[in-house]
């Protein structure tokens, strides 16, 4: 599963740097709420917050994490004309269809996931938090979320300053190592 067999002492090295690969389904206007992003300008308040969050989201998350992102917001604050899918920076947004609340789109897509375990639950909705824990997903309270990209995020600029100043680089023949070394077969 791991490309070649690594001794025993390294196994856990291994499994350390390549992290499992989760989908996050994420409670839109309860983390909106949570995390305090809220925008400015736009045709109303909530439709520039909502965007706001988006941006947010699509500057926390890496290149990879966003298209295992969805986001899923209430049809009742949905402005008119607005399809029930879109994306943006490689999120994937759903409207609940009208009737329907976001929990409720939610907990069909905790109940039909293949693979819940790999889920994580951003909502601070109890409601979602059970049913997460039906499936053996993995529920946290939006604040709590918000919090941890918040400083993942300073911590990823950190690295990337450092990085920028020398302090990390590799020469061209570390870098090839450690691809060869960790490299799928």
């Amino acid at each position: 599963m791991w490309g070649r067999e690594l001794p025993d002492d390294s196994r856990e090295l291994k499994v350390a740097i390549v992290p499992a690969r989760k989908w996050i389904l994420i409670d839109g206007y309860n983390l909106l709420y949570a995390s305090g992003v809220f925008g400015t300008g736009g045709r109303t308040s909530l439709e520039s917050s909502r965007e706001a969050l988006l941006d947010w989201l699509g500057d926390m998350l890496g290149d990879a994490q966003r298209p295992r992102t969805t986001i899923v917001f209430d049809a009742q604050y949905a402005p008119p004309g607005l399809p029930a899918t879109a994306q943006k920076h490689g999120l994937q947004i759903r409207f609940a269809p009208r009737g329907c609340e976001a929990d409720d789109v939610l907990e069909d897509m905790i109940r039909e996931h293949s693979a819940p375990r790999s889920l994580v639950v951003v909502s601070s909705d109890h409601r979602l938090h059970r049913a997460a824990k039906r499936r053996r997903a993995t529920p946290i309270d939006s604040d709590q979320w918000a919090a941890e990209q918040r400083r993942r995020g300073r911590n990823s600029t950190d690295l990337s300053q450092r990085a920028a100043d020398g302090a990390e680089k590799l020469s061209g023949d570390e870098l090839q190592a450690w691809l060869d070394e960790f490299a799928e077969d």
